[in-house]
């Protein structure tokens, strides 16, 4: 398939910073990569290089932030010739790529959720994707429909299933006056805790507790997107303890 224009759109949700969302590549060394990466959107593409190294075709950029919190993000990818236009949830973000190649020549494959194993370098180190699609559309193509509808062969590999799973985790949100509060156990002297969070703001206060008989406290808490543990013991002479992150 050799194109002067594409667009390719779609919605994901997942849960995990890493997976492969679809790529294609050809035997000209041409490819397509979207696929996540420390939880933010990558898209790397080349409409072609030549052994010499005078011309260098490979462009990858990088968008948006924090996309492994299972909500619907959707993207849109629309190129013509060297000029792409990569929109991640409204957000519309313009380059043009490297190299002096205005067609994209790929194989008859296109893989979304991972990509095959080729031998070739672009195909490792790369985990697939693990969550949610919907929408996937390639050049007025509904890929979804025909997927679920199995008229694309080979159609998949491995179990693929026409539902989403919501995750087992359950989560909380506060507000600037909210708080959880649950019962310690005074007979314990060891003290753990373990959560996830998420927040735009730069200060707040994560976690407090007071030590049974009066023998201190703990306090965890965010101060300038800096995460603070503070941990004050009455007994000792050194009575307090700060560790910052």
């Amino acid at each position: 398939m050799k194109t002067l224009k594409d667009v390719i759109s779609l919605k994901f949700k997942t849960s995990e910073s890493e997976g492969v969302i679809f790529h294609g590549e050809g035997q000209q060394g041409d490819y397509i990569t979207l696929e996540l990466k420390k939880a933010k959107l990558v898209l790397n593409l080349n409409l072609g290089s030549n052994q010499l190294g005078s011309i260098f075709g490979h462009t990858s950029v990088t968008t948006g932030s924090l996309l492994d919190d299972h909500h619907w993000h959707s993207i849109i990818i629309e190129r013509h010739g060297r000029n792409i236009n990569l929109t991640l949830d409204r957000h519309m973000q313009h380059f043009r790529t490297n190299g002096e190649f205005d067609y994209l020549d790929l194989d008859y494959e296109i893989t979304f959720g991972g990509m095959p194993f080729s031998g070739k370098p672009s195909s490792n180190s790369r985990k697939n994707f693990k969550g949610c699609m919907e929408s996937i559309n390639y050049n007025g193509n509904n890929i979804t429909d025909l997927a679920k509808r199995k008229k694309l062969e080979p159609s998949n590999v491995g179990n693929l299933s026409f539902s989403c799973v919501e995750p087992h985790t359950v989560p909380v949100f506060f507000n600037a006056t909210s708080y959880l509060e649950v019962p310690g156990r005074p007979s314990q002297d060891l003290f753990s805790v373990s959560f996830f969070f998420r927040t735009w703001n730069p200060n707040g206060l994560l976690l407090f507790s007071n030590f049974a008989d009066d023998l201190g406290n703990v306090e965890i808490d965010i101060n300038e997107g800096k995460v603070s543990v503070h941990i004050n013991v009455t007994q000792l002479k050194k009575n307090r303890i700060d560790i910052s992150s």
